[in-house]
């Protein structure tokens, strides 16, 4: 089901690219995608939950993407920062999400409005807390104002770009210039110890991040107590139980420690649990992978 599902996100894509989303009915994509509209319907509740799961595909392949150039490396390199933004950048123009979130903007659909307002947000959080990888937490207070301009540094320079251009000349050199701005505005902006918007406004913005933030931890700690003894009572070889526990430790460490979860490596090491002791431990273990699927 999964695969068909994915089916229909790509044709329904590539009609709104071609079409536009207001001007393509569910009847293109019932036809474009060849399902019945009772298939549809089992997927998608409406045209716009629709969209939302295209904009959610993408940004999970990016995401998964960003942070597979981490591995191994460290956070505060900025050349791994630049080409980050490089993929997102890449991502955008590939997908065309410039162009469906104006049409998005542009109309009068306030669930699409929020949907596309809370991934700003969300975006801001990602770079606030890169910002603090590449820049110090001593410069944490400033670096939520930093997050903000470069969003609208980058993004304007991408948009005059095009302009000028009729397309995006080099992102590369774009994203480059941009992130080089930002290095000396993060020194101003921290030499003049004066900020517009601080860090605590993100909970406000994206209130279940802090509302639910206690509430996973403690579930993590119990599913990861609850596994570690199913695996010491069913693992009877040690060096399997250790390899077992190290993951469940790394997966705790990353989600409870790490100020951007990995979450390739994570959903990594649970596929390595699942494929070896689901068959004594299957509902702890899909209990921990919604867990994962909860933080963002």
């Amino acid at each position: 089901m999964k695969d068909r599902k994915q089916h229909v996100i790509e044709k329904a894509h590539q009609l709104f690219i071609e079409k536009g989303f207001q001007a393509t009915s569910i009847q293109d994509i019932l036809d474009f995608s060849g399902i019945s509209k009772g298939t549809f319907y089992n997927y998608f509740s409406s045209k716009n939950e629709l969209l939302i799961a295209i904009f959610k595909s993408i940004f999970k392949n990016m995401d998964r993407e960003r942070n597979e150039l981490l591995i191994g490396q460290d956070p505060s390199d900025i050349e791994i920062f630049i080409k980050q933004m490089e993929i997102q950048m890449r991502s955008n123009k590939k997908n065309r999400l410039f162009t469906l979130f104006e049409e998005v903007m542009f109309s009068n659909d306030a669930e699409m409005k929020e949907f596309l307002k809370r991934g700003q947000f969300f975006m801001l959080r990602w770079l606030y807390n890169r910002f603090i990888d590449l820049f110090g937490e001593d410069k944490k207070a400033y670096l939520m104002d930093c997050a903000i301009m470069f969003m609208g540094i980058l993004q304007q320079n991408i948009h005059f770009d095009h302009l000028a251009n009729g397309t995006i000349t080099n992102i590369s050199k774009v994203v480059r210039y941009s992130v080089e701005r930002m290095v000396g505005i993060v020194g101003e902006v921290f030499e003049s110890g004066n900020y517009l918007i601080g860090p605590e406004l993100l909970a406000n913005w994206i209130p279940e991040c802090k509302e639910n933030g206690r509430e996973l931890k403690d579930q993590l700690i119990q599913i990861r107590s609850d596994l570690k003894k199913m695996i010491t009572k069913n693992s009877p070889n040690e060096e399997d139980q250790e390899k077992y526990l190290e993951l469940l430790n790394f997966i705790q460490e990353e989600l409870m420690h790490i100020r951007s979860p990995r979450k390739y490596l994570i959903e990594s090491a649970l596929a390595t649990l699942k494929s070896e002791i689901s068959y004594y431990a299957e509902k702890e273990l899909n209990q921990l992978e919604k867990l994962i699927s909860d933080y963002r």
